[in-house]
């Protein structure tokens, strides 16, 4: 159906920055036709004010005053010449694609500990005696069982972290249990399993 006089948006131009509205982008439009530096540099002052109203956070830090100036630049499409408070040069770049994460070429053999946990049983493998190699098989066992409780791998009492902490580092690393002993991290796993469920069980309300 075509009534005419009426403006629809799927007629209208793309908003780049469409959390801005279409008056702001029509604002920055005519302060583009201004033939004079100075009423250009008044509109864009003006329009900087109008978008902090947009996004009142950004108005609170320098940070955040910089990147109103890097959206007026970009929605100006470059073409809006006045006298920039500051360096606009990489707004541009505010609006490109990420390059994509490499993807790891190794893959990780034990999930439920994880690629840090095994750098962790490599190093423990030929890491010199010491405060230091001491403190990080500490650190190694109480995060192995804070990750046993967190995927549900079984147990995750002292015993299971010092057999699969031998076990990992090929009989490097021999946790003496009657000398050293790891957080308990039963009453957090109790709680991330209470959460859990009352999350499981809002999502079939939810569902129904």
């Amino acid at each position: 159906m075509n009534i005419k006089g009426l403006d629809y948006n799927t007629k209208r131009d793309t908003l780049l920055l469409p959390e801005y509205g279409r008056e702001i982008q029509r604002m920055v439009d005519y302060a583009i036709s201004r033939p004079s530096r100075e009423e250009r540099n008044a509109c864009a002052n003006t329009i900087v004010r109008m978008m902090a109203t947009k996004m009142p956070s950004y108005a609170e830090t320098n940070d955040g005053l910089r990147a109103l100036w890097d959206h007026l630049y970009m929605m100006g499409h470059g073409q809006l010449d006045i006298d920039w408070p500051y360096d606009v040069s990489e707004a541009v770049k505010i609006m490109q694609r990420p390059k994509p994460m490499p993807i790891r070429k190794n893959p990780v053999r034990l999930r439920h500990y994880g690629h840090l946990m095994e750098e962790c049983f490599n190093i423990l493998k030929t890491m010199p005696e010491g405060k230091g190699r001491d403190r990080l098989i500490y650190l190694t066992a109480n995060q192995m069982k804070r990750d046993l409780a967190t995927w549900g791998r079984g147990t995750m009492d002292d015993e299971r972290v010092a057999d699969d902490l031998a076990r990992y580092t090929d009989g490097r690393v021999q946790l003496n249990l009657d000398n050293i002993r790891l957080e308990n991290v039963a009453e957090t796993a109790a709680v991330m399993n209470v959460n859990g469920n009352r999350m499981q069980k809002a999502g079939k309300k939810r569902k129904k």
